[in-house]
């Protein structure tokens, strides 16, 4: 089975990744940009839905068991590749050329999190699963394109708790509090979030140039601000 999959349903692109808990290592990440490729250059979708096979989770965010050993023995050069890899497919799904769902199916931690505010909109799974940042609780500050992507999607105070704190919010909470669109009883998540996809029939080239303009200053602060602070190998603190 493929890291990561995909189908075409009413011009809907719904993307199911099936990597186990979907933690960020570079075979995921880069299987997730050449399919996130191949669906602007090889179909007529005009939204994008993205959701995961696991039971219980939709992205555990970076693969710590791949990534601490290359900090610990002092290989700063494929942690900060991997870094720019991630930021890649951040930057990617921020400005890509269609609307874009993310159908949280499980837990959403630390990198998962993150990953689906550069989504344009949030379903969530109501009856099982957290949304969580954890990160100041494993010595991981967020780069500063992390913070505005988060920024873009979580209002301001809501963010503050979950970032200072590490909380935990269940599918209830986020939808109460704008972090997502709608909470969904596992058995209807995806038929509401490729429904509401369904509705999204826009022009590519419309949505692309709408994105670049709404989110150019996150996308230069991913290009500009974070290379210095990962060329620094910060990573942990």
């Amino acid at each position: 089975m493929p890291l990561i999959e995909y189908r075409i349903e009413n011009r809907v692109a719904v993307v199911t990744l099936n990597d186990g808990e979907n933690r960020f290592n570079p075979p995921f990440l880069q299987s997730f940009l050449d399919v996130l490729d191949e669906i602007v250059e090889k179909t007529d979708a005009n939204a994008l839905v993205v959701t995961s096979a696991h039971e219980k989770i939709f992205s555990n965010g970076i693969d710590l068991e791949w990534l601490y050993p290359f900090i610990q023995k002092g290989d700063a050069e494929t942690a900060k590749g991997f870094f720019y890899l991630m930021n890649r497919l951040f930057k990617r799904i921020l400005l890509y050329p269609m609307p874009t769902i993310a159908a949280i199916s499980g837990h959403a931690f630390a990198g998962g999190a993150i990953m689906t505010c550069a989504f344009d909109f949030r379903f969530m799974r109501s009856d099982r699963g957290f949304f969580c940042f954890p990160e100041v609780d494993l010595g991981i500050p967020f780069l500063p394109g992390m913070i505005a992507l988060i920024q873009k999607a979580i209002p301001t105070q809501t963010f503050q708790e979950l970032q200072l704190t590490g909380k935990r919010a269940t599918a209830e909470e986020c939808e109460a509090r704008h972090i997502v669109l709608k909470a969904c009883h596992r058995d209807d998540l995806m038929n509401e979030a490729i429904q509401f996809a369904t509705g999204l029939n826009k022009r590519r080239e419309v949505v692309a140039e709408m994105k670049r303009r709404m989110h150019g200053e996150i996308a230069r602060i991913i290009d500009e601000e974070d290379p210095p602070v990962i060329e620094s190998g910060t990573f942990h603190v």
